[in-house]
């Protein structure tokens, strides 16, 4: 009898275990139809650019490209310092114009006055990429907020998207965003950008921070549609459980050789990929 009774007991000490964690990782479901489409691509990192020939990263020369060649493509919003949005990865204008300032402390005219990589490309709006791929293929729009701006920036980005034909989909390292788009603007495919960051010594998040984000378990709050995940760390067990329990979309990033890009395949998850052209 008292066998019986232990077995009971782990027996449903099992079964709410499985439930609790299942409501901790369970992704959102409301998007099947879209993610399709937007899972039929992979996704040229920052655009399909090229530096040797010219052709820098978050431009619209790259934008071009990426859909000439039918990939979507990866890029990065940020809010200006009068309130406009431009594309563009860092925080500042150093790598990539060699002018000294930060993105969101500057003006739309001040940055436009800047040139990517020594060419002749300006930094481009948001909206000057929307008009540019015209929904010809998808785009993974990663929003690049400061605290103090966060809401605003993916309100505004939201708002440009209203009127645009193509898919699209939303992604963001912060979870507040992602819980902002599933609050104010369920009908758009949000998504959980994730990487060890104390590992990768990236951001300046508490490490408890970085081990809930890590394993998914934001993943309550913000019910993302897809994950994008860092492809070193593709084999982080939480995800894998995801990937099992929910067949949760999974990206994967940054992928730069067509060893890595075949891996990726193999497992059944899409590539953000750069420095080489996939041969899909």
């Amino acid at each position: 009898m008292k066998e019986r009774h232990f077995f009971r007991k782990a027996a449903a000490a099992a079964a709410f275990t499985s439930t609790l964690v299942s409501w901790f990782l369970r992704p959102g479901r409301e998007h099947q139809e879209e993610i399709a489409v937007l899972s039929a691509v992979d996704y040229a990192h920052r655009g399909l650019h090229d530096a040797k020939a010219g052709i820098p990263e978050n431009s619209l020369a790259a934008f071009r490209r990426a859909a000439e060649q039918g990939f979507g493509m990866e890029l990065d919003v940020h809010l200006t310092k009068d309130g406009e949005f431009v594309v563009i990865h860092d925080h500042d204008t150093v790598r990539m114009t060699g002018y000294v300032g930060k993105v969101e402390e500057m003006t739309l005219a001040e940055l436009r006055g800047l040139k990517l990589a020594d060419t002749d490309e300006p930094i481009p709006t948001f909206r000057e990429v929307l008009d540019c791929v015209d929904g010809k293929v998808p785009l993974l729009i990663e929003i690049k907020p400061l605290r103090y701006n966060m809401e605003e920036l993916t309100e505004k980005v939201c708002t440009a998207l209203a009127e645009y034909k193509g898919p699209y989909c939303i992604e963001c390292f912060d979870p507040r965003v992602v819980a902002l788009l599933r609050r104010n603007h369920p009908e758009i495919v949000r998504g959980q950008l994730l990487m060890y960051l104390h590992k990768n010594n990236e951001f300046s998040q508490p490490a408890v921070v970085d081990f809930s984000l890590r394993n998914l378990l934001t993943n309550f709050w913000t019910r993302p549609d897809f994950i994008a995940y860092h492809f070193p760390e593709k084999k982080n067990l939480t995800l894998r459980l995801c990937r099992k329990l929910f067949h949760v979309w999974e990206l994967d990033w940054t992928v730069t050789d067509e060893t890595q890009y075949q891996a990726v395949k193999q497992d059944g998850c899409t590539a953000i990929f750069e420095q080489f052209i996939p041969k899909c």
